[in-house]
């Protein structure tokens, strides 16, 4: 195979020699030119220092973890069975982790078959196997504005055109996919998909209502669109019930997606999809030639501590956890920032934060990484860019006492930059459309 001559770093660009920074820039696919590295990503460098206290990151409190416990099991699992962890699998998956799996998901009342379950490379493979095997460049993908960064990235590097519909603090608007679903038919567009995140949303925080879940599942089979339902925070919510999932009204209408990565630890890769039959079988093909079969030792790992340890006391005590978590951002935010808004979330990692007329949350984030507390601008979770008066504040990882330090922080910069808009004037987007509109706060 030929390979283009580097271009001198003195040269001028040439067709077909690239740039002087990437001499291999005219041989890149065009899907990639979309890609750009995520804003929550970038932050890690500057989140990770002990000095700052970090609302951006999702990571789960793994020291609420029993590690003697996981230790065991894993010391046992290599002892007895270690030359099949350690071997090739399944593309499908390990067939005693999709019986486990199919329990799991019986908690949302959910009645699945092993056979339907494909096992995934963390649920961030099944996102980008199902948009792989469903979108064309310039196909429509549905979604809640905000959206999780991640499934943006996905859509962004197929190509897709994503476009958002508003939600409240129900959910998604029925009514608004409607219009929406119909205004794109009418525009002769195709949508294949509506990414949802209803329970517990990220970055949102809200929760679909129980009385919408069938009405988004009727609209969207009216209209021939697949849900892609990413669930993977259902098993957290902080008052013990758990809903219904989607795809228990129309399991030919929903890709179901799940992971370990909150309700154990993300550390093992594992999550997985719950696919109709024909969409299960692609599923597969495109995951064996992605990576021939997701870790045994992974898999293994996480089915030994389903068998043997009390995995639903793990999530209670998860559950009370973020809850003591979500509590304490709550009483800072009503605290000092009285005139911002926010989500109250029944569960899961996240509250959004709107911040007062004026200002800019992207713009503003340099100024409080300098007051050592980091964020993630709304910026980062509409395809569009817009959201510039939004926050995502994480509460899983901190303690409740570095999150009030970490809000107290938070609050010091917006009010510093309150007086700068009123002395010249606002510096963002004052109005954004398609947004959660929180109702009035409930601290």
């Amino acid at each position: 195979m030929n390979h283009p001559s580097p271009s001198s770093p003195h040269e001028p660009a040439t067709p077909g020699r690239g740039t002087r920074l990437d001499p291999w820039f005219d041989s890149y696919a065009e899907r990639t030119h979309g890609m750009r590295a995520s804003e929550i990503r970038a932050l890690f460098s500057v989140a990770n220092r002990p000095e700052v206290v970090s609302l951006a990151g999702g990571m789960p409190f793994l020291a609420g973890l029993p590690m003697d416990v996981v230790a065991e099991v894993t010391d046992r699992l290599l002892r007895e069975r270690g030359t099949v962890a350690l071997q090739y699998g399944s593309g499908q998956g390990d067939v005693a982790l999709r019986e486990q799996i199919t329990t799991v998901m019986a908690e949302e009342a959910i009645a699945s078959h092993p056979d339907d379950v494909v096992v995934t490379t963390g649920s961030q493979q099944a996102l980008d196997l199902v948009t792989r095997i469903f979108v064309d460049p310039g196909d429509v993908v549905v979604a809640e504005a905000p959206s999780y960064v991640g499934a943006l990235g996905v859509f962004r590097a197929y190509q897709a055109d994503v476009v958002h519909v508003p939600m409240d603090d129900d959910g998604l608007v029925p009514e608004a996919l409607e219009a929406t679903l119909t205004r794109l038919e009418s525009e002769g567009r195709r949508v294949k998909l509506l990414y949802t995140v209803p329970n517990f949303h990220n970055p949102g925080g809200t929760t679909l209502s129980l009385e919408r879940r069938p009405a988004i599942v009727a609209i969207a089979r009216r209209h021939g669109v697949l849900i892609l339902e990413d669930n993977p925070y259902g098993l957290l919510g902080f008052d013990g019930d758990v809903l219904p999932a989607l795809q228990t009204y129309d399991p030919e209408g929903v890709v179901y997606l799940g992971s370990f990565s909150k309700t154990f630890a993300p550390g093992y890769r594992v999550g997985w999809a719950l696919a109709p039959h024909a969409i299960r079988e692609r599923l597969v093909l495109a995951s064996e030639s992605a990576i021939l079969c997701p870790s045994n030792m992974s898999q293994m790992s996480i089915s030994a501590y389903l068998a043997t340890c009390d995995w639903r006391g793990q999530v209670k005590q998860y559950r009370e956890q973020y809850r003591e978590r979500r509590d304490a951002t709550l009483g800072a935010l009503a605290e000092f920032l009285p005139d911002a808004r926010w989500t109250v979330p029944a569960g899961g990692f996240y509250t959004w934060l709107t911040l007062p007329e004026g200002l800019d949350a992207q713009a503003m984030l340099p100024r409080a990484v300098t007051e050592l507390v980091a964020y993630v601008p709304g910026t980062a979770f509409y395809a569009d860019g817009t959201g510039h008066r939004h926050i995502r504040l994480s509460y899983c990882y901190p303690t409740p006492e570095r999150i009030e330090e970490g809000v107290r922080r938070l609050a010091n910069v917006v009010n510093d930059e309150l007086d700068l808009v009123r002395m010249f004037g606002t510096a963002g987007d004052s109005q954004v459309s398609g947004t959660i509109n929180p109702g009035p706060n409930q601290a």
